[in-house]
């Protein structure tokens, strides 16, 4: 089975084999320098490691506590509950899924490895099965979350006077519905069919498919927003204000999805090499590195939260709000318990 997680961080071993393959063959002695560092050093920073074990785990805590202030400031305020938001908070919940996999991963890893856990093969198949599932379900998710909001926000400034008509609240629901339930059997595909190469082929072109969706977007977007601007602002009743919130929220999406590119195609580099070439020198350099991709997926879910503090001052106020009533809240619950003690 082809598994995206448990595969590659068990490559040392291939790297050896392509050592000595090259090293067989008559190749200049620069290369078989790279081909001994690949042998000895190419799983170095392996996922169990002190040092990466640690990074795993303390950016998988920070991305759920900073995902689950973003969907509890989506729910709290009801300024927040528009199309866009909803649409941010399903990006927020797929964010969270792929750095609470990838900890968990990393813990069930460290626990078998230290022999604190001891478990069957079966089972650790079908843990390792769930967590390629997870990742497969969230990167789709994260791409169909920011196609939604890239459609939002398209429909906002060039529809805007027909936006609530055309973009309501359960129109919005509906498609966070379709996403999830998309996303779900793609995740149930990828398992039972994850030996076929075709499977990771289709999970690339997906990929390459919604940007070149969204790149298109944003062309015709930022190309006749001004424009568009010109001619709508002498319509009667036309809001400036509401126009340049819809611009912001565009330019907000276009971080968001340039963090995404940056983030995740490493990753999807990775297995575009696995496939192609997956006994290449230099693909097998690139292909030794797989635990830093993880790492970087995980830095998207830690960077995307920000950029809605960010970019949003309403966010911005609500996280304030939450994080001072939480502490207000410890402060009180701690002299209570020290009153009662006395």
């Amino acid at each position: 089975m082809l598994n995206l997680v448990y595969c590659f961080t068990s490559l040392e071993q291939f790297y050896f084999d392509i050592g000595a393959f090259l090293s067989s063959h008559s190749v200049s002695k620069r290369t078989n320098n790279v081909c001994k560092f690949i042998a000895t050093k190419g799983a170095s920073f392996d996922i169990t490691a002190g040092s990466s074990y640690e990074v795993f785990l303390i950016l998988g805590i920070i991305s759920l506590l900073e995902n689950i202030l973003v969907i509890t400031a989506i729910v709290k305020n009801k300024n927040l509950h528009s199309p866009m938001y909803f649409f941010v908070c399903s990006l927020a919940v797929a964010d969270m899924l792929v750095s609470v996999s990838n900890a968990w991963e990393t813990i069930i890893i460290y626990l078998l490895n230290n022999r604190q856990l001891v478990v069957e093969d079966h089972f650790i198949r079908q843990m390792d099965n769930m967590v390629d599932s997870m990742i497969c379900i969230s990167v789709v998710a994260s791409m169909c979350s920011l196609l939604a909001i890239a459609v939002d926000r398209y429909v906002t400034i060039f529809y805007a006077l027909r936006y609530h008509n055309i973009m309501t609240v359960r129109r919005a629901g509906c498609i966070i519905g379709g996403i999830w339930t998309f996303c779900t059997g793609c995740g149930i595909v990828f398992i039972i069919y994850s030996d076929s190469t075709p499977v990771i082929i289709c999970l690339i072109s997906m990929f390459f498919a919604m940007l070149l969706i969204m790149a298109s977007l944003y062309s015709h977007m930022f190309m006749l927003a001004r424009s568009h601007v010109k001619r709508i602002a002498a319509l009667p009743g036309y809001n400036s204000i509401h126009q340049r919130t819809s611009m912001k929220g565009a330019i907000t999406l276009t971080i968001l999805l340039g963090i995404f590119i940056v983030c995740w195609a490493p990753f999807f580099l990775h297995l575009i090499l696995m496939i192609s070439c997956p006994r290449n020198l230099y693909c097998v350099c690139f292909m030794s590195h797989f635990n830093m991709y993880l790492i970087l997926i995980m830095c998207n879910s830690v960077i995307d939260p920000l950029i809605y503090a960010f970019r949003s001052q309403e966010m911005r106020k609500t996280f304030k709000e939450i994080i001072c009533c939480y502490s207000v809240r410890n402060v009180c619950t701690n002299i209570c318990a020290l009153t009662g003690k006395y």
